[in-house]
């Protein structure tokens, strides 16, 4: 089984591993509580202590380690024997998931000139661009993972849309068995380019990551430079013309304290009143890179908490208690592993890495939370339960069990047996609002197909939620252990998000060995 008992320390103070944000020396850290806060202090004995908010609110901080699950990590990882954790990337044995989402840099070069860009090819004064060579050689490296190849990737940079070859790279994805690929964008070509969301469908893609900072334009044009609100509006439009179906899009906003915080409502707002092609919301609380004043970072730092309290205070329809952690939903995966008997992909990453909730939206426009609806804390614990029993005790049984759930009258009974208590009503005929029929979607997940069931479940459903990528200020080495969001290198390495991006930086020492010097590349062209 690809799911475990986390080995995590839970509760309050506790100790962890980290990194000097100067000499990237591990230390040790604290994780505390101060005034209701989550604080990490280190001490460096070079650099002195170095205290950084982790979490603003320690309820939420607490709850959400309740739902921790450790991965059991790859078969086959590229480095054995590893030593100590981030300097052994690769994946390496001691990491404790598999790979969910994968990204894979195109360039980076881009079609902005964004002042808060730290890594694009004018300001580092080369030319990172993998040849379409590299890039296949890359997302083979993901499909080869065992015991779960990677089931979605995610092409970004830079800005991916500038690399020569990008439909050919999307189309090779598609060819290689990937079910999930995605572009993170800035939107100026879709925009621009009226037939641009229309190749990019023919050629394999399924979801749109739009960078998306808000909704004033004194937003864009602090970050980006310019004024990029219509852009973006005309990017979501064009994505909106594809038939039969809209072009999967979700709003990627980074949040910053002081800055576009009053707006994380009013983006979910927006999401929701364009929700026939926009799938949902996923907020990045901000990430320092390089170095910060402790003034600025203290003022500008945001948290998942704050998101979940600001999402409450900002709407009328959601509360802080309705979100959940990443790991949360990893018993569906254990169970749909044993009925299948064949891994499946698992989300098991650190509880503190991200949170988040469904909505449904009615025909009326009415807006509910997924828990009023369903019982989950009980749901996923019965589902639990159930995996463990099947696989432990009743193995032959199990595989009846999924004979049985093949039919419409065998997963009928089974789901009405075992989970009936957690739909209420809503199990039998029923509908919720928008059409949706939870009985269809669980049964298809532990039947038909993981992909046809979670497909349909996002479209007839609004994604809200943060994912919090760490800085050297309050770097968890065991989050990097949990990570299940990784970097394919071009020399066969597959690292974890927080290591590639923070830490010992190995996006610097991986671009700047397949680089070549922008005086050079813009001489070849």
């Amino acid at each position: 089984m690809v799911i475990e008992e986390t080995s995590l320390k839970i509760g309050l103070p506790k100790k962890t591993e980290s990194i000097c944000p100067e000499c990237k020396e591990v230390i040790p850290a604290k994780i505390m509580e101060e005034d209701g806060k989550v604080i990490m202090k280190k001490n460096c004995k070079e650099h002195g202590m170095i205290e950084s908010v982790v979490w603003s609110d320690k309820d939420l901080y607490l709850k959400a380690e309740k739902h921790a699950y450790d991965g059991s990590g790859v078969d086959n990882p590229y480095i054995e024997d590893a030593e100590r954790c981030p300097f052994d990337c690769g994946l390496c044995d001691i990491h404790k998931s598999y790979t969910c989402l994968a990204n894979v840099d195109l360039t980076n070069r881009c079609n902005l000139n964004c002042p808060i860009c730290f890594a694009n090819a004018n300001t580092q004064g080369y030319v990172y661009e993998p040849s379409y060579e590299q890039i296949v050689e890359m997302l083979k490296t993901l499909r080869s993972e065992e015991p779960v190849p990677t089931p979605a990737v995610q092409f970004s940079g830079g800005e991916p849309t500038v690399h020569p070859d990008f439909f050919k790279v999307i189309k090779k994805a598609s060819e290689l068995g990937f079910s999930q690929i995605q572009i993170a964008t800035n939107g100026i070509k879709l925009a621009k380019d009226e037939k641009f969301a229309e190749k990019c469908v023919k050629a394999g893609l399924h979801t749109i990551y739009l960078q998306f900072d808000g909704l004033k334009e004194e937003n864009y044009v602090q970050a980006r430079g310019r004024d990029l609100l219509d852009i973006k509006k005309k990017a979501i439009e064009n994505c909106r013309k594809i038939e039969p179906n809209p072009l999967s899009t979700v709003l990627v906003p980074t949040i910053v304290n002081t800055i576009n915080d009053d707006q994380v409502g009013d983006i979910l707002d927006f999401a929701i009143k364009h929700r026939d092609v926009v799938r949902g919301v996923n907020y990045q609380p901000v990430a320092f890179t390089g170095r910060i004043e402790k003034e600025q970072r203290v003022k500008q730092r945001y948290t998942l908490s704050d998101l979940a309290i600001d999402l409450e205070e900002q709407t009328g329809y959601l509360d802080r208690s309705d979100f959940y952690p990443v790991p949360f939903v990893a018993s569906i995966s254990k169970l749909v592993s044993v009925v299948k008997d064949d891994p499946k992909i698992a989300f098991t990453s650190h509880p503190h890495c991200g949170l988040a909730s469904y909505l449904v939206i009615g025909d009326d426009g009415e807006v509910r939370p997924i828990t009023d609806f369903v019982e989950v804390e009980g749901l996923m614990k019965e589902m639990e339960r159930k995996a463990d029993e099947w696989d432990t005790f009743l193995r032959k049984a199990a595989m009846k069990i999924g004979s049985k759930l093949k039919t419409e009258k065998g997963r009928r009974k089974s789901l009405l047996k075992n989970f009936n208590k957690y739909f209420g009503d809503y199990l039998k005929d029923e509908e919720l609002p928008g059409g949706l029929t939870l009985a269809e979607i669980l049964r298809d997940m532990l039947t038909k197909g993981d992909k046809d069931a979670v497909g349909e479940f996002v479209w007839r459903t609004m994604f809200v939620g943060g994912m919090h990528f760490q800085d050297d200020y309050n770097y968890d080495i065991e989050r990097v252990k949990r990570c299940v969001i990784h970097y394919a290198t071009p020399d066969g390495r597959i690292i974890p998000f927080c290591a590639y991006n923070g830490g010992p930086t190995y996006r610097e020492e991986v671009e700047k060995k397949f680089s070549v010097p922008l005086d050079e590349w813009r001489e070849d062209r």
